[in-house]
């Protein structure tokens, strides 16, 4: 199919297809055990005990940062640092979260001043004029829209390539 269309569609088609594979191929190693499959040496390097944690996808105080990684996958942010005068590592873990967001706008419009029309009452009849409020207008300004915001989900800390504190958002 891709050879029967003319190069520049060819190439459009490639290009708007590629978040898609990239998206695809980066859930693939998003689990424990695809983490272990492609790195057997490091699985089998570790305690019994730590092999079942890396499994299941958890972690504990003492394991190193390849344990971590093998059961969390690689931190989306590292910072390090020095406290009681000793080097650490921060490991966090973050995810994004939609929030959603309503608009709501200033507009100016025609309407009535407020005044008795044609049948007495206020707010009806004939008496036009112009007028500005606040409003919502889901036509003008695009209605419910959705924001993100980046929450962070776990963080470990290494002191000499060791777990020494762990934190995980439920």
């Amino acid at each position: 199919m891709m050879k029967c269309l003319p190069p520049p569609l060819r190439l459009t088609m490639g290009a708007a297809l590629m978040p898609l594979l990239l998206l695809l191929g980066g859930c693939a190693t998003s689990s424990p055990q695809s983490r272990i499959a492609q790195n057997p040496q490091l699985f089998e390097s570790l305690s019994e005990h730590d092999r079942g944690l890396v499994s299941s996808g958890m972690v504990r105080e003492g394991m190193t940062q390849d344990a971590v990684f093998l059961a969390w996958g690689r931190p989306d942010r590292v910072s390090e640092g020095s406290r009681d005068g000793k080097r650490f590592e921060n490991w966090s873990y973050v995810r994004s979260e939609p929030v959603r967001r309503v608009g709501v706008g200033v507009g100016y419009g025609r309407g009535s001043w407020g005044h008795p029309g044609y049948h007495g009452h206020y707010g009806r009849g004939y008496g036009r004029g112009y007028g500005r409020g606040y409003g919502y207008d889901p036509f003008y300004h695009g209605g419910p829209s959705w924001d993100y915001r980046t929450v962070t989900t776990a963080e470990v800390m290494f002191v000499d390539n060791r777990v020494t504190k762990w934190e995980l958002l439920r």
